[in-house]
């Protein structure tokens, strides 16, 4: 993901131009916060006054704060022999003509010569250096001395190159840089310790450590010793590239009068770039090589100096030097020699200034000692220094980090207090821990509170806001602020990446895509990340094609994919089960002379292993090895499941072999795998010594290795075994839905159903129902035994929690409605029509379920809906409504839709007939019972037992019994087996000739 989070790290030590600034305010005591959380809310009003309770700053309520260590060194009594630094600096104003000349140069920036010539003719050296020193860029800087350098009353100095040679440095214009050194060495011009206290500077500001530490021999070599300025320069050059041991042996040195630079050689040092240290040797390496053996030519005699003699000892003098010094033991973690280096600092007398005391305060808050940082702030006040800025802001950032919102809050609303102006970092570090916090009333009002001061949003705080907006669903707040701060500023490639980085993660996809077009009139060329991200997001969304088509399109825009981009997309395919398009990317990644991750190999074998296409997974593996990528356990681990599924149980430890041999340690999955293969072919002494061996693992076995072990005893028929494990796994609260699935199956496959009924209710109370199957196991179980309304329930259940039922669902309630008290051919009907994918059967379905268990409210509810529908309906679905009325009583309504049955011009079927004398026996129709009735006797409906039997049932509903029995005889003899024998079956036909002439007798008198 694109980081974009803010970079809270205080950078406190000195810079090598020494200029401190410093706010007026009168020192203050600090107040007390509420720590009712409720209550922070309020620091961040701007035009309120809030109410403060006088205290120290020591009883802040802090979290993970030490008490005072007296093993730490701290002396904070002082001596009183060490002053502030004075905080009265303002900026020097020249006299006479030189602010004319400087606003001519500010402005004629193509007619400098001309200018220079008009008013420079009778300028001395001091006037001449004060504006080269003016001069913000490095080409006028470059044109203004040349234009010196041109006058033949020109004297060559160091301190006009110095000058020159920074500006260049600080613009890295290395080779220009290289051709003023040499016109220095030219004309004679000796360098001094501040020239190469200056490169050392610029170079080690550029990332150029090597570089930088190479100007300390090559000014060893001209006899040069370092004074303390160097000396410092040197210390933070190293301290900022993380080489704390060299810098600290290299001030030890200087100390002494030992600088030889034995222990800065090139080949021992590492670029900020080449974090290993095996670059090739560049351009800037050449011209720094050129440089150094330029400047040896001229060798100064060591009598140049007699202090630099080898046996005099060296104190530090300079507040710079001590601040540089206790920021390097405190970010090397050496907490005693910075406390070490700050009394020596306040023994000596020299001066302690407001940057001083924020490193110490940052040092120790940040490894956990805020009841120090506290005091030091007090011992701060105490000396008559004034806290800055940068101090509220570190304070800020270690409550926040200690968890102390409440503290943090107060902080900076301090700053505004006590006559300070938030910056930037106080802004960013505070909306920072205000957006990870989700406090989006209190980001509001900070920003707010910004847009009245006439500040922007800092462009790296925009994604931190965005972030918080998306997390918390709020896209169109996220939108509005986008959009202001995109009219406001323009946006950098790499806060948009973060920004499309945001909605990606979420899926939000459309977004992402709307910040990575941007305006229509946008012609401004996007850099890969950018689209990395963008594929990204189509990636979460599932949008495949998108992400393959954005790849091919970026070519065209100018944009080339880099090693990310294929990695993202092969990855992304192989998570899709696009494995074709995954090894054509994975080909073409490699023709274009990218090295695929050991990841990005995993993805695409692991894609094959899930699809069973392992011999494919086999030629990739084989790959992977001959491109010089060595593969881990999840290669393994793919590779070993992916035989394991197909029971190649000869296979999958050929690989565990390979795995072993190659000195990877087999972890659970693998071991997991293993035992999966084993149970597929019923191997259960191996796969009790695997499980045996993982119990004696960190954290035990997983639940698929113990799922797995269930399975096996289950299909093998050991009971006692199988729930020995699922009584260890209940025990521990790792029991799953397959776990109880697997118990259910093992005791109704050994007759056990009132164990199978327990597994199901402890399975729906342990929440464990989340999806379909987990809901069609348990349900299965209550149909077979015969607990119909509970399967109900869960239906009811399923539905509410919109999971909606699937085919094994349905099995299940086919199996229900068989069991319910129902017709045979409607249970047919409704199946034939789910089965063809007809409309509304699975509608139909679910309604007849709920009517056949009496729920008549949801099965009412449902046919309403049913009759909403925008389709005709089908014959089906009319009959499944005329039951669920019929059954709950409402037989007008029953009547109702049957005739708009016959209005829609459909004919009604078997089962039509059967709800339709149901009705009739319920409303005491008898003339429609008598219709139905001779329709069927006569041959114009075709004999059916479900009809007779409907028949029956509506004469004994309206207490026709005798008429009942009649029709019983009749259906016997309709269904009678025909005999061979006509004299029996004549003899049968006289047998029942009474009978039959009493019912028809019955019949006309209804």
């Amino acid at each position: 993901m694109i980081s974009s989070s803010i970079n809270c790290s205080w950078d406190v030590g000195g810079s090598y131009d020494h200029i401190h600034h410093h706010h007026h305010h009168q020192p203050s005591k600090l107040y007390t916060l509420n720590t009712n959380y409720a209550k922070s809310r309020s620091f961040l009003g701007f035009n309120k006054k809030s109410k403060h309770y006088p205290f120290t700053f020591s009883a802040l309520p802090t979290v993970n704060s030490h008490t005072h260590n007296p093993n730490l060194g701290f002396k904070l009594q002082g001596s009183q022999k060490s002053p502030p630094l004075p905080t009265n600096r303002k900026k020097k104003k020249y006299g006479g003509m030189l602010p004319s000349i400087l606003r001519s140069l500010d402005t004629d920036i193509n007619d400098i010569e001309i200018t220079l010539h008009n008013c420079c003719q009778n300028l001395n050296p001091k006037e001449q250096t004060v504006i080269l020193k003016e001069q913000r860029r490095w080409q006028k800087v470059v044109r203004v001395f040349e234009y010196f350098k041109s006058q033949a009353e020109y004297v060559p100095n160091v301190i006009h190159y110095n000058i020159v040679l920074r500006a260049l440095g600080r613009a890295q214009r290395w080779d220009e840089l290289r051709l003023c050194w040499i016109d220095m060495a030219k004309n004679g011009v000796l360098p001094t310790n501040n020239t190469y206290g200056m490169l050392i500077d610029v170079y080690g500001k550029s990332g150029l450590v090597k570089e930088a530490v190479l100007w300390i021999k090559h000014m060893r070599i001209r006899g040069i010793f370092p004074d303390e300025v160097t000396m410092n320069t040197v210390v933070r050059v190293l301290k900022e590239a993380g080489e704390f041991d060299r810098a600290d042996r290299f001030y030890k040195d200087w100390r002494v009068g030992r600088v030889e630079g034995s222990d800065l050689e090139l080949d021992s040092m590492i670029d900020y770039g080449d974090k290993n240290g095996s670059s090739p040797i560049s351009l800037k390496h050449f011209l720094s090589t050129e440089l150094f053996r330029i400047g040896g030519r001229n060798p100064v005699p060591e009598k140049r100096s007699s202090a630099d003699s080898e046996n005099y000892a060296r104190k530090p003098k300079l507040t710079s030097t001590y601040n540089t010094l206790i920021d390097l033991y405190g970010k090397a973690g050496r907490l005693k020699d910075a406390a070490k280096v700050f009394d020596e600092m306040l023994k000596s007398g020299v001066a302690v200034d407001t940057i001083t005391f924020n490193t110490m305060i940052y040092t120790c808050g940040s490894h956990g000692h805020l009841s120090e940082a506290e005091s030091l702030l007090s011992k701060m006040e105490e000396k008559g220094i004034s806290p800055d800025t940068k101090t509220y802001n570190i304070f800020l950032s270690l409550y926040a980090d200690a968890g102390n919102i409440d503290a943090a809050l107060w902080c900076y609303r301090r700053i505004r207090e006590v006559g300070l102006y938030p910056d930037t970092v106080t802004h960013r570090a505070l909306i920072c821990i205000l957006c990870e916090r989700n406090m989006i009333e209190e980001v509001v009002s900070v920003i707010k509170g910004m847009e009245n001061s006439g500040l922007r949003v800092n462009e790296h705080s925009v994604p931190v806001v965005m972030k918080m907006y998306i997390n918390k669903g709020l896209l169109d707040e996220a939108n509005d602020f986008y959009e202001h701060c995109q009219f406001d500023m323009g946006f950098s490639s790499k806060t948009r990446a973060a920004i499309i980085d945001a909605y990606a993660e979420k899926a939000f996809w459309a977004e992402a895509e709307s910040v990575f077009y941007g305006k229509p009139d946008s012609t401004e060329k996007k850099d890969v990340v950018e689209y990395n991200v963008m594929i990204k997001a189509y990636g979460k969304a599932k949008l495949y094609d998108r992400a393959f088509s954005l790849f091919r399109e970026m070519r065209n825009f100018g944009t080339w994919p880099d090693e990310c981009t294929y990695n993202s997309l092969i990855q992304m395919f192989s998570g899709g089960d696009l494995v074709n398009q995954s090894r054509e990317l994975l080909t073409e990644m490699q023709e274009s002379g990218f090295r695929p991750q050991c990841a990005t190999f995993s993805s695409v074998i692991g894609c094959y292993a899930r699809l069973g296409q392992l011999s494919d997974a086999v030629d990739v593996f084989h790959e992977m090895k001959k491109s010089g990528v060595k593969p881990n356990e999840i290669v393994y681990g793919s590779l070993i499941n992916g035989f394991a599924e197909t029971s190649d149980v000869l296979e999958a430890l050929q690989y565990y072999r390979m795995m072993k041999e190659s000195d990877i340690p087999a972890n659970q999955i693998v071991l997991t795998s293993l035992i999966k293969a084993y149970s597929k072919v019923g191997c259960m002494e191996e796969a009790k010594q695997l499980y045996e061996r993982m119990k004696n693992m960190e954290g035990g076995p997983d639940i698929i290795a113990s799922n797995s072990m269930i399975s096996l005893y289950a299909d093998l028929g050991l009971v006692s075994e199988a729930k020995l494990i699922f009584d260890d796994l209940r025990e521990k609260g790792q029991a799953d839905g397959v776990s109880f699935a697997t118990m259910m199956y093992l005791y109704k496959n050994m007759g056990m159903f009132d164990e199978v009924i327990d597994v199901a209710e402890e399975m729906k109370q342990s929440g464990l129902l989340i999806d379909c199957t987990s809901y069609n196991k348990v349900m299965s179980c209550y149909v077979m035994n015969g607990q119909l309304s509970e399967c109900g329930k869960l239906l009811q259940e399923m539905v509410r929690r919109k999971i909606f039922p699937e085919s094994g669902t349905f099995k299940v309630l086919f199996t229900l409605l068989k069991k319910g008290n129902i017709p045979m051919e409607a249970v047919q009907q409704l199946e034939s029509a789910y089965r063809e994918g007809k409309n509304y059967a699975r509608q139909a379905v679910v309604t007849l379920v709920y009517s056949v268990l009496c729920f008549h409210g949801p099965a009412i509810e449902s046919c309403e809906q049913l009759m909403k529908a925008d389709v005709a309906l089908d014959r089906f679905v009319y009959n499944v409504i005329i039951s669920t009325y019929r059954s709950s009583g409402d037989i007008d309504m029953a009547m109702n839709i049957y005739m708009k049955l016959r209005d829609k011009g459909l004919e009604p079927d078997l089962v039509t007939f059967i709800n339709l004398v149901g009705c009739y026996g319920k409303a005491g129709m008898f003339q429609g019972i008598k219709g139905i009735h001779g329709q069927l006797k006569h041959g114009q409906i075709e004999p059916n037992e479900s009809l007779y039997n409907a028949v029956i049932d509506a004469y004994q509903n309206c207490k026709k019994k005798d008429l009942a029995e009649l029709v019983s005889q009749e259906m016997r003899l309709a269904f009678e087996p025909q005999q061979n024998s006509d004299s029996e079956f004549v003899g049968r036909s006289d047998e029942n000739s009474d009978s039959e002439y009493e019912y028809q007798s019955g019949i006309e008198d209804i």
